[in-house]
């Protein structure tokens, strides 16, 4: 009965600080969720799968997110569905099961503590958190890839199938799970066919995991030309970056998954790049002592590591969240190998009193560091606790600039659909009425023919080709003004066919305000 009550108030617990850690911040809508939302609402408004309508681009990595929210959207308003609100209400379910699933690997594994530990420090770490009210498809993404590994470990091996296919219909970066955990399914199967002939075969997981992507993959073909997202092409070619930009994030990432730079300094980063890993491997080896089917877990935050830092792509915050519930719960579990081993050593010092001490070292330090990452009063948006990394005050500039076009739309006699060029194309897609010209390229083809661009344009890692703005003519450009200081606001077309409609102060990435032209 104790250890019924015990597990309630842990269950009960880790799902009452995901509820309190999201709902409490509110929505705080990150750009490229808009762009997910733009999909939603035209599917809704019958324009099809599209950003433009009559532009068939897969500007999208998660069309299940972006089919849920049409799900969820089309019996709560239509094309008027509040898409914020209800991907708020999506990510938390999806945050609660996760924790849930975190707490009940640990017990299954014999290795309670570190199943609390990680499920509590989910619940409440800024990378769980902000992309969650941000919008994004990163929590159900989380949950996809942990309830893989929940039924993996189960043998239920259909279950698995489902959330495996489900998974990659997600993001395609599943497949860096998704391999490494079908090798171990087809070695498991081929050693137990060889003693036990009579095994069922494999051929029903199959059915069932080429059932749940088929029609998809056949639909995204047909419909689109590729079952490849456009974004993916076009976010390699846009950016500019050193060599090691993406090796270097990742490796403070690693040395920082409980945010203690926050509370002991960045000399603590040098301290995290050394026992972080280490306790992981320590809890890889104890973990796998219990199971060894837990190995493509294990490996997936390194595989994942690797992957991202080879290809080098421009690291958003968001991309740093997948790996960090395996990587959590290795530590953990190293931990708490290390208190087990400390037992065996001390004969004084019974089982119970050493985990009255392990209990507290395990949860509590890691949630006091972590929630170092929080703020009582953001500096912008609603003033309620929130991640210090939940910043979304560049999507409320361009919610300003959105206004601001329409106003001038409004005022316009012209029928025709006003077109609208910008760097970021979220918030200014979901909240005006134009066609929108991506000028990184996510939902426009036409503009990866203008990279790769001059270097000299760059002042960041982005800049806006002057050619396309010359041969696309659209009706507005609205950017950051960094994103053009050294080519685009230099052309000597651009100056002499566009005016400067609106400024908006900021000084965003050590830009000049937003700027707002309007072509004469």
């Amino acid at each position: 009965m104790y250890k019924l009550n015990i597990a309630k108030i842990i269950t009960v617990l880790a799902i009452s600080l995901v509820l309190a850690a999201r709902l409490i911040p509110g929505p705080r809508t990150i750009d490229d969720a808009y762009i997910t939302y733009r999909y939603a609402r035209n599917i809704l408004a019958e324009e099809g799968f599209v950003y433009n309508p009559g532009e068939r681009v897969l500007g999208t990595t998660t069309p299940l997110y972006t089919l849920t929210l049409a799900a969820v959207g089309a019996v709560t308003g239509g094309t008027k569905a509040p898409f914020p609100s209800i991907a708020l209400l999506i990510n938390t379910i999806a945050d609660a099961v996760t924790a849930v699933l975190l707490w009940k690997l640990g017990k299954r594994l014999k290795f309670p503590y570190a199943g609390a530990g990680a499920a509590l420090v989910w619940a409440i770490a800024p990378f769980s958190v902000t992309f969650a009210i941000g919008g994004l498809e990163t929590s159900v993404y989380v949950l996809l890839l942990t309830a893989t590994v929940y039924a993996h470990i189960a043998e239920k091996h259909k279950l698995t199938a489902l959330f495996a296919a489900l998974s990659i219909l997600t993001r395609p970066d599943a497949l860096l799970l998704l391999a490494p955990l079908a090798l171990d399914r087809l070695a498991s199967h081929v050693a137990h066919r060889t003693s036990h002939p009579a095994r069922p075969k494999l051929l029903p997981e199959l059915l069932i995991f080429l059932a749940a992507i088929l029609p998809w993959f056949t639909f995204a073909t047909l419909y689109f030309g590729s079952p490849i997202p456009h974004s993916v092409t076009a976010k390699t070619l846009a950016y500019r970056l050193p060599s090691t930009t993406a090796l270097t994030r990742l490796l403070q990432h690693y040395a920082t998954p409980f945010l203690g730079h926050l509370t002991f300094g960045l000399p603590w980063i040098g301290v995290g790049l050394i026992l972080y890993p280490a306790l992981a491997f320590i809890g890889i080896r104890a973990a796998l002592r219990s199971t060894r089917r837990l190995w493509p877990w294990a490996i997936y935050p390194w595989l994942y590591f690797a992957a991202f830092a080879i290809a080098n792509p421009l690291i958003f915050r968001w991309y740093l969240t997948p790996p960090l519930p395996a990587y959590f719960f290795f530590i953990f579990i190293g931990i708490e190998e290390l208190g087990n081993r400390a037992i065996q050593n001390r004969p004084d010092r019974g089982p119970h009193s050493w985990k009255a001490i392990l209990l507290p070292i395990i949860i509590a330090l890691p949630l006091l560091t972590t929630i170092r990452g929080w703020t009582l009063t953001p500096d912008h948006g609603p003033r309620r606790p929130a991640p210090e990394m939940a910043w979304f005050e560049l999507e409320l500039l361009y919610r300003q600039a959105a206004q601001r076009v329409n106003r001038d739309i409004e005022a316009t006699s012209s029928q025709s659909l006003p077109v609208l060029a910008a760097g970021d194309v979220g918030v200014l897609g979901y909240y005006t009425p134009t066609r929108i010209l991506d000028t990184v390229g996510l939902n426009s083809p036409q503009t990866l023919d203008y990279y790769p661009l001059n270097e000299s344009y760059y002042v960041i890692n982005y800049a806006i080709p002057p050619n396309l703005i010359r041969d696309q003519k659209p009706n507005y450009v609205v950017i950051l003004e960094v994103y053009g200081r050294e080519g685009l606001l230099e052309d000597p077309y651009f100056k002499e066919n566009y005016a400067l409609l609106h400024k908006l102060p900021t000084d965003i990435y050590g830009s000049d305000g937003m700027l707002i032209y309007k072509k004469q």
